[in-house]
């Protein structure tokens, strides 16, 4: 099985959720579907929820341009030094610079802490304290918390649906990282030029409400382990990369070994 931190926000065997069963023969089998249910087989069913709201929002925070194996440390050492009580309370007044070295395995240690110190500040004028603001995630209408999300500072639209997904259990969010932008339009599920919200908008729209989670986080890791960036599997021919009948290779070129951002690719 992939090699994931035990906990994390990226799925995998110990990344949270619980298993579903999912039947794609009573959903409308569109290529997405097709797709997301193949990745189902390849790792993982899970259905997603119930992490606390500005945790994960913290978490996402923290994941922004790394990885989770860099990422994973840094929210262990965060909750060791400043959980306990209300975390939004404790991250608004945390000293910046022991937050900063709490974090450093992460990246960009000083942007992530302002902008950690920032929503925490947030958090607490606007909605009162940490627990209100994880109901707020679970029980408000879903555009509206997207919304509200997007309104904060460094809190772009992956981190949003994270944050949906993970903590507020919705039905429907698949967020777009790098991984699911690349292979969304490289396997043909989006246009070739579709940006980020283009990509998230053709696949909420042909990926069954139920299966958007676990196509999320699988996708991610087909994404690490057969279609990365600069040499996808296909490359060492069809029988090398199991989502090969049902690939449109944009931007791939296996008889001469070119890889192409989709947006490049010319008729």
């Amino acid at each position: 099985m992939p090699d994931e931190p035990d906990e994390n926000i990226s799925g995998g065997p110990g990344g949270g959720g619980r298993e579903v069963a999912f039947d794609l023969s009573e959903s409308e089998t569109t290529r997405a579907a097709v797709v997301v249910d193949r990745l189902g087989d390849l790792y993982w069913r899970k259905a997603y929820g119930g992490q606390g709201g500005f945790e994960c929002l913290v978490r996402t925070i923290l994941s922004q341009n790394t990885s989770d194996k860099a990422s994973q440390p840094a929210h262990d050492e965060l909750m060791a030094r400043f959980s306990g009580g209300d975390l939004a309370e404790s991250l608004a007044a945390a000293d910046r610079e022991a937050l900063v070295d709490a974090i450093r395995s992460a990246g960009l240690y000083n942007q992530k802490s302002k902008l950690i110190i920032g929503v925490a500040e947030e958090v607490l004028a606007d909605f009162g304290s940490e627990a209100d603001f994880d109901r707020y995630v679970r029980k408000a209408d879903p555009a509206a918390v997207r919304e509200r999300l997007l309104e904060m500072n460094g809190v772009g639209p992956k981190t949003a649906d994270c944050v949906l997904l993970f903590a507020g259990g919705r039905g429907g969010v698949f967020p777009v990282d790098t991984h699911v932008h690349r292979i969304a339009r490289r396997i043909g599920l989006a246009p070739a030029d579709a940006d980020h919200e283009g990509v998230r908008e053709h696949l909420e729209r042909d990926v069954p409400a139920e299966a958007c989670g676990f196509g999320h986080t699988a996708m991610i890791q087909f994404g690490r382990e057969y279609c990365t960036a600069r040499k996808p599997a296909c490359l060492d021919g069809p029988e090398a990369c199991p989502m090969a009948d049902v690939c449109a290779q944009v931007g791939v070129s296996p008889e001469t070994g070119d890889v192409f951002d989709p947006a490049d690719v010319r008729e």
